[in-house]
């Protein structure tokens, strides 16, 4: 998401040093363990133990989008991959942030809350459940099972239904008359992991969100008019769209140019849908964490496709839905054909891992697999960052598993870099500098904690810039101290090993180690685990026989790249830069050697990326 979030270890006395040359971070009790039983590695490698449970779901559902009814059924089989006989289940119940009474960190107009969830019936192995038998505390659901044993699987059916919400969209909801974006819609198994155990952090509206790896098949059923794009593949499009339509699409996916797949006269003529009362779309979605769905009756639809892995030849569809009304929506199907392009081919240089992506004209900024909800922008320079944000969160959180309930800036840093890099790709003119100012002007503050605290605990400013730009500095002066050659090799390391699973920050943090072959962890520690203010100055120049040294005090812990600006008496300039390594030995000020036979009569630091929080100090004249 675009908006702001969190993440964060609690720095306890109880934490411990595991005997390792690699390990010199502080690790707690829960890492600690999960070292010692094997399911994690301190190399950063699964460990020979590691498991994680997974399940099928068949969702069915019937939309109202008049009266915002939304009726379901889910059918789960869940597998316990565990080795812990479970005697309870715990569910996500996220529509229910909008019940009157549940606890929310998000204030909601009172008119826009509800009953919440009903839930109907449930059946566990064919056994119907006493209602009384389920409780629900919020946006958490949970009931007792018999005991499903290690390698045993459960299936459960559970009718239900809600009112979508009209207003206060929250990620999910209404957009306007005839179109909405349906997230969080079914009821779902919480995530059981070798960490916590159940995920029991209750969804209050500001953290994001912790799923499993699931297969989904999906089945919308919708009044005619209204089309539908959701995670997954479409598997009955010539059943539900019109002959012409559904050949339009079928060409989209296989050629490079932009097809309109519905245009403003398929519109006019209420021609898109299949000409009976309402349509059942079905979809197919393997192993991806969630699974959402948007509709609407008067939306455009543009689509593309790219080869995204040219040792295959596979290739990936980009669609943009959206409102005819909205200009900035006709240059965003570039915008997203570009960063999938980017993603494959340069940064992180890693095939776009799904079959399509498409982003909807929504009212939020949030991602979810295979579909974005961006909501319309005034400026094209912040069309292309929102498209860059949330499209890059295909790979951070979705490909890689992250928690981001806990530990949101695994995912957000991540997208923030990606914005960083591939937007300026889109726009040769463009320098994007999202949180680089509120991120100097917050570091040594009451609300500047380190990076690892759990997102839950963050507040005021840090629950920005400990999320998004903190992480996204951090993975940019990694990438520029490596080099882009060995950056990549080894975030390809910790991809390979943890795509499809669930990551934890020490596992980044060694992989990242494994994978470059460097020990990193005087940065990690520096920058991750402890506060300081982000500050340096130029404390003098001095003359010497073959030119001048440039002595720069760093005022804090944090290590920063150093941008060095010479302007001689010629108006000539000549630019030097020197990567964080220059702190590595946490040396407090350097001299920088400056080799020239000409006259110097300014120096001035800085750079657009680092976040120095006095300025006033970085620039002398001789």
């Amino acid at each position: 998401m675009m908006i702001k979030r969190i993440s964060f270890f609690i720095l306890s006395i109880g934490w411990s040093v595991i005997a390792s040359a690699q390990q010199s971070l502080p690790i707690p009790p829960e890492i600690q363990a999960a070292y010692t039983k094997g399911t994690r590695d301190v190399s950063g490698k699964p460990g020979p133990k590691y498991w994680q449970n997974t399940a099928n779901y068949d969702l069915k559902v019937n939309f109202n989008p008049e009266s915002r009814a939304l009726k379901g059924v889910v059918e789960v089989v869940y597998f316990n991959n565990s080795p812990d006989t479970l005697k309870q289940l715990w569910f996500k119940l996220y529509p229910n942030l909008y019940k009157k009474g549940v606890e929310r960190n998000t204030k909601f107009n009172s008119r826009d809350l509800n009953d919440g969830v009903d839930i109907i019936a449930m059946q566990a192995d064919g056994h119907q459940l006493d209602k009384k038998a389920i409780t629900i505390d919020g946006t958490n659901m949970q009931t007792s099972i018999a005991p499903l044993a290690p390698g045993k699987s459960i299936k459960l059916k559970i009718s239900y239904q809600y009112d979508l919400n009209k207003g206060s969209h929250m990620r999910t909801g209404q957009v306007d008359e005839g179109s909405h974006f349906v997230a969080y819609f079914f009821t779902r198994i919480a995530v059981y992991d070798d960490i916590d155990g159940w995920n029991k952090y209750p969804y209050t509206g500001d953290v994001e969100f912790y799923n499993d790896f699931c297969n989904f098949k999906g089945e919308i059923t919708v009044p005619k008019n209204f089309v539908v794009w959701a995670t997954g593949d479409l598997i009955n499009s010539k059943q539900v769209l019109r002959k012409d339509i559904a050949a339009r699409l079928a060409k989209a996916e296989k050629e490079d140019a932009v097809i309109d797949v519905i245009n403003d006269q398929d519109l006019a003529n209420k021609a898109v849908t299949a000409d009976q009362a309402y349509n059942t779309w079905k979809f197919d979605a393997k192993n991806v964490t969630d699974f959402v769905f948007a509709t609407s009756d008067h939306y455009l639809w543009k689509s593309t496709s790219l080869v995204v892995d040219p040792k295959t030849g596979r290739r990936t569809r980009v669609d943009a839905a959206f409102n005819p009304i909205h200009k900035d929506y006709y240059e965003v199907i570039d915008f997203a054909r570009q960063t999938v392009h980017a993603m494959s081919y340069t940064f992180p240089k890693w095939p776009f891992p799904y079959a399509h992506e498409t982003i909807f004209d929504g009212l939020d900024q949030m991602e979810y697999p295979m579909m974005v909800n961006d909501n319309p922008v005034e400026k094209r320079q912040d069309a292309i960052t929102l498209t860059v944000h949330e499209i890059f969160h295909t790979m951070f959180p979705f490909y890689m598993g992250i928690n981001e309930t806990k530990y949101a800036w695994m995912d957000e840093g991540w997208a923030t870099i990606g914005e960083w890099l591939i937007g300026p790709m889109i726009d040769t003119t463009m320098v994007d500098e999202y949180g680089i100012a509120p991120t100097g002007m917050a570091s040594g503050t009451k609300d500047d904690t380190p990076i690892v605290t759990l997102t839950t605990e963050l507040k005021g400013s840090g629950t920005f810039t400990n999320s998004y730009p903190k992480p996204g500095l951090g993975y940019l002066f990694v990438k520029d101290y490596l080099g882009d050659e060995l950056f990549l090799k080894a975030l390809h390391h910790y991809i390979k090993l943890w795509n499809g699973k669930h990551p934890m920050p020490y596992d980044f943090f060694n992989s990242m180690n494994e994978g470059s072959g460097k020990n990193l962890n005087w940065f990690w520690k520096r920058w991750f685990f402890e506060e300081g203010v982000t500050d340096m100055a130029i404390e003098r120049a001095d003359k010497v026989a073959d030119g001048y040294e440039i002595t720069i005090k760093n005022k804090s812990n944090k290590p920063l790249p150093i941008d060095l600006k010479f302007t001689y008496d010629d108006d000539t300039t000549e630019d030097l830069h020197k990567s964080i390594g220059i702190w590595e030995k946490e040396a407090d000020q350097v001299t920088i050697k400056l080799k020239t036979a000409k006259k110097l009569e300014k120096v001035e630091l800085g750079s657009a990326h680092v976040p120095d929080k006095d300025k006033s100090d970085n620039m002398l004249r001789l």
